[in-house]
């Protein structure tokens, strides 16, 4: 009998169902999309129930498009959106909007906590900086502002456990998914005692973590009808979607390493422990095993920066992409070819929503540097995917400064699919890139994987070396290393040089 497996990727935009089968092959996906909420400049919340919404419809559509038996659905898993905060009551009913990792309304809870527990202890314990992105803060913010619903919820809850709990019953998370709430010890594999105490949560409001290949239990008998499935299907756990991704890209052993460039982009490596900077550049998640990491710096607008690019500069290509029915950023790429690696010393600050890694500033500014009236436009298309990709070079040797040696970075996500930036990458990273088959569905294949380690269908989660299979290689260019070698320093001054007129503009 053939064993198929769904993955669900609960994304900030909506669900992306995916059907598996053993050998790693996408079968089929579906999407469902859902609402995100703004009260006010820092709040951003999504209605919980329509996870269960998306989750249900999309499961539905895959097997209706497939027409795989529902006999033969081995394993859902999840790969989730991290760093929530969603109170339910005993019986699992939402009591108020989940608050999302975008969500920063509890900023005074972070400075409430900072008097408690020493800023240093709460990275070396749980990897991160403080911030208010993360849950703890959040869930101090219910305490500090709606104690009524507080003291009412029964269990504080992230995206995909709300998921598995009306599936399973279950009050489970994993160890990925947990490592980005700020309370999780990543070394001991466990919730915080130390924090928690600190800022008086108690442990039972937090859900059980297990590894992500955990089969957490089978579908109950009210998700088997509204999924149209069976009693037979197991349940994984899954991870947070950064873990997920690495993955699902074949990075599951030390050495190796990843890049996601979408809107936002990060570099991440597996290791077998935490890793520590001295300035906090980069912090570290749990990865989807017992003793394997998650080294990660995330910068704020990467694909975001080509993408106001082509809405500020490139409307022209706008059009042209409707009339000739290709990708607007394919047009810009070939514009961007007009001119040789360097942009005749023309620099982008890509800092366009501030800066996280490696700089935490939430206060930069986007800035072209080094005009002069021989720059036209392909400069400056060029220049922008330049500025990016230094500034993930600053991300990459924040790892190499204590000796990290990096294989080959594989490269995933929407922005992966132009040869032109796969390029620019590799000559500015001095590695090569490689671009596995599955790009924007690398998140929802490590979820598959996780799920199909916990029905025993593979031994390990380094089943993903063999099963990612890798389509194209980018080998960095010499003569364009050299030229970025040497504005690579000039582009950090840049930004250090700025740093004070970015706080009068703010």
């Amino acid at each position: 009998m053939a064993k198929f497996i769904i993955a669900h990727d609960l994304g900030t935009t909506g669900n992306k169902a995916t059907l598996f089968d053993e050998e790693g092959n996408c079968l089929a996906s579906s999407f469902f999309g859902y609402e995100t909420y703004f009260p006010d400049a820092l709040s951003v919340e999504q209605n919980a129930l329509d996870y269960w919404k998306a989750v249900v419809s999309s499961t539905r559509e895959l097997l209706a498009v497939s027409r795989v038996n529902k006999e033969d659905i081995a394993a859902i898993a999840f790969s989730g959106q991290m760093m929530g905060a969603l109170p339910v009551d005993e019986k699992g009913n939402p009591l108020y909007q989940i608050l999302i990792w975008a969500d920063r309304r509890s900023i005074q809870e972070v400075e409430w906590v900072r008097e408690r527990i020493d800023e240093e202890r709460i990275y070396t314990i749980t990897g991160h900086r403080l911030s208010a992105n993360y849950s703890l803060a959040k869930i101090l913010w219910f305490r500090h502002h709606h104690q009524e619903i507080y003291e009412k919820a029964y269990k504080f809850l992230l995206a995909k456990d709300f998921v598995i709990f009306r599936l399973t019953g279950k009050w489970v998370t994993d160890f990925s998914d947990a490592s980005g709430t700020n309370l999780f010890d990543l070394e001991k594999e466990t919730w915080s005692e130390e924090i928690l105490e600190a800022v008086g949560i108690p442990l039972e409001k937090l859900p059980e973590p297990y590894p992500s290949t955990v089969v957490v239990g089978e579908l109950i008998k009210e998700a088997q009808e509204e999924l149209g499935l069976t009693g037979k299907t197991k349940v994984v756990v899954g991870g947070g979607d950064g873990a997920c991704a690495a993955c699902g890209a074949g990075v599951v052993r030390e050495g190796q390493a990843y890049h996601y460039l979408g809107s936002s982009s990060w570099i991440a490596l597996a290791s077998l422990r935490p890793f520590y900077d001295e300035k906090k550049r980069t912090f570290t998640f749990h990865h989807l095993a017992r003793g394997l990491f998650m080294p990660t710096g995330t910068m704020q607008s990467a694909g975001g920066s080509y993408q106001w690019c082509r809405d500020a500069l490139c409307g022209r290509e706008k059009e042209l992409s409707k009339e000739l029915d290709v990708s607007s950023y394919a047009l810009m790429d070939i514009e961007a070819k007009k001119v040789e690696a360097g942009c005749e010393n023309l620099l982008f600050l890509p800092y366009l929503m501030g800066e996280r890694a490696p700089w935490w500033n939430p206060k930069a500014r986007g800035a072209f540097i080094g005009l002069t009236p021989r720059h036209r436009k392909p400069h400056l298309i060029r220049a922008v995917l330049e500025g990016v990709a230094f500034n993930l070079r600053i991300i990459l040797d924040v790892f190499r400064e204590k000796g990290i040696s990096i294989e080959n970075i594989r490269l995933i996500g929407g922005g992966a699919r132009g040869d032109f930036w796969a390029q620019i990458l590799a000559s500015v990273f001095e590695v090569d890139v490689l671009r596995p088959v599955y790009l924007e569905e690398a998140t929802s294949l490590g979820a598959a994987i996780c799920g199909g380690v916990g029905i025993g269908l593979y031994p390990g989660l380094e089943v993903a070396e063999e099963m990612v299979r890798i389509q194209d290689r980018f080998v960095p260019c010499p003569e364009e290393m050299e030229i970025y070698g040497r504005l690579y320093p000039v582009f950090k001054e840049a930004y250090l040089a700025l740093e004070k007129v970015f706080e009068e503009l703010c």
